[in-house]
């Protein structure tokens, strides 16, 4: 990881920190996110729902703030039986969309419950999203806007007609609004 971050250093803008992708045990995105800014790089941290409760999650995120990582994407996460440690379990307890509505109180300065917290975060919060989206795409991407996602990653696009067909889609959903 640190001798790929450093050949990278000075080319990108920021990294995508993974969080065990695929259901695949690795380092935490966390202290991952943290050696590479020490490093002088921008981090995004992945964040799953999938293998954390709500107060794992609030716990993560506080601590992820506290060391200075500022970026997270939030999503759901790959279910465990498609990973490589059979017999665990998922936590799901959060979907993405509540998982980014809980940022967004955190922002505000309160946990999930609303007990005030002793100061609050300021994340810039994103979310995930397919490139070619049905309406129920369509209406999850706008929920995740509503609950504060600030930006949208998807898987990378090959088919710019597919992008741009996206767009055109999100153009019109609010229009109607």
């Amino acid at each position: 990881m640190l001798r790929d971050s450093a050949i990278l250093k000075d080319i990108v803008d920021a990294v995508n920190v993974t969080d065990n992708q695929r259901a695949v045990m690795r380092m935490s995105p966390l202290a991952a996110c943290s050696i590479l800014q020490e490093k002088g790089l921008e981090t995004i941290m992945h964040i799953t729902c999938r293998d954390r409760n709500r107060l794992a999650l609030q716990s993560d995120l506080i601590g992820a703030y506290s060391l200075g990582i500022r970026n997270v994407l939030v999503m759901t996460g790959d279910h465990t039986s498609k990973g490589d440690h059979e017999g665990a379990k998922p936590v799901y307890d959060l979907d993405s969309v509540q998982l980014l509505g809980m940022i967004r109180k955190l922002d505000q300065g309160f946990d999930l419950c609303g007990n005030e917290l002793n100061g609050r975060t300021e994340f810039c919060a994103g979310a995930v999203t397919n490139t070619i989206l049905n309406e129920v795409g369509l209406i999850s991407s706008e929920k995740k806007i509503k609950m504060g996602a600030i930006f949208f990653q998807t898987q990378a696009v090959f088919d710019v007609s597919g992008l741009q067909n996206l767009w055109k889609k999100r153009v019109k959903l609010n229009q109607k609004r």
